[in-house]
């Protein structure tokens, strides 16, 4: 799977990390280039500052009172860095095409809205409803790769499509439809139909799509929360879809936007959070990281950490495969001892999961379905 956490080329680089929960204090003493070079080289002064961050807005509490005033600080905080991701009021849909088998339909929607890029949405409706019959619906978000949201669905027609998503098992938006659940997978900028990769000359579309947006005063990932918002929208009018009983999951970057949407959008009542439990302080310091993923500014008041607290109390559950190279040991319990802070404050510890399984960057499932149904289902 592409992934833009690429480690950085520097040599003779070392790092000594010490797991700390708390702020004030650097996780990491990076070292990078020859010992008597004074010169001011940028990736070792950035990684210095990196480990220096500030997270001004960490949860230090411990009541539940404590815990719901910090998350209005710190969502607050999180909307002014990242500006509104508020969806159109208004807009229309396009079916573009429709096909059937044996479980479920699958429905290829293009929303259109007035200021705004159209968006691409899969729909996948079990078979079987009775009239006025509703269901529960999941959000299924995708991550970095060639195939964009076609995998979530399992399209398999595009050459390498099929071992991408066996190896990753990808389509869980299959597997949710299959359990009786209508899906909406939507396609994110800037990946599958929405980016013409051959444009980019073997540039990463992420970064040049963050520099982009930046110049008119935009963020990917708040256009891309903008229209996962918009895909809820779309499942709450539904007549199958009870909408008060919608969950999100995804892997990779999907993940981190399961995380993000969740985080800002209360209808999410539980997420499945999968190969994304790390934070922007280590990705920025050990490796590099995507445009896609970037709020400018967030590691002056919190992390990525802080934003996934914010979904708490609700269940989540956060996977991590065994041999997935891109969780990295100690900065995971980082991240988990955070969570697990702001939970129990709430007293919801039992509604926090991890899924730690045997595997590598890929779904598992094995958790978050029993949980969603639970949670969706009763």
């Amino acid at each position: 799977m592409h992934s833009c956490f690429a480690p950085l080329p520097l040599p003779r680089r070392n790092f000594l990390g010490r797991a700390l929960l708390g702020a004030g204090a650097s996780i990491l003493s990076p070292s990078f280039g020859r010992a008597d070079d004074s010169a001011g080289i940028v990736d070792r002064d950035l990684a210095a500052a990196m480990g220096k961050a500030e997270l001004s807005l960490q949860f230090r509490g411990h009541t539940a009172d404590e815990c719901r005033a910090w998350q209005d600080r710190f969502q607050t905080k999180l909307g002014e860095l990242m500006g509104d991701s508020t969806p159109p009021a208004k807009w229309t849909i396009v079916e573009e095409n429709r096909v059937e088998f044996d479980e479920y339909s699958r429905l290829e929607l293009l929303l259109n809205a007035e200021g705004v890029p159209s968006l691409p949405v899969y729909l996948l409706v079990p078979k079987g409803l009775s009239v006025g019959q509703q269901t529960p619906a999941v959000l299924c978000v995708h991550g970095h790769g060639p195939f964009g949201n076609d995998a979530i669905v399992g399209r398999r027609e595009q050459e390498g499509a099929a071992e991408h998503i066996a190896k990753l098992n990808y389509d869980y938006g299959v597997q949710f439809a299959k359990r009786g659940y209508v899906v909406a997978a939507p396609c994110m900028i800037p990946f599958g139909r929405r980016v013409d990769s051959a444009a980019y000359r073997g540039n990463d579309p992420c970064a040049v799509t963050f520099v982009r947006m930046q110049a008119l005063g935009q963020l990917p990932i708040t256009a891309n929360v903008r229209d996962l918002r918009w895909s809820i929208d779309l499942l709450q009018s539904r007549p199958e879809v009870n909408d008060d009983a919608i969950g999100c999951a995804g892997l990779s970057y999907g993940g981190r936007m399961t995380m993000m949407v969740s985080a800002i959008d209360k209808r999410v009542r539980v997420a499945a959070v999968s190969g994304a439990l790390n934070l922007m302080q280590e990705r920025m310091t050990l490796r590099h990281s995507c445009g896609s993923q970037i709020v400018p500014g967030l590691l002056k008041y919190g992390d990525y950490s802080e934003i996934g607290s914010l979904i708490a109390p609700r269940p989540c559950v956060w996977e991590t495969g065994s041999k997935d190279s891109l969780i990295v040991p100690k900065w995971d319990e980082v991240f988990r001892g955070r969570l697990r802070r702001v939970y129990e404050a709430m007293g919801a510890g039992s509604n926090l999961h991890f899924d730690r399984f045997e595997g590598g960057h890929e779904w598992s499932g094995r958790i978050a379905f029993p949980l969603f149904d639970e949670v969706l289902k009763s």
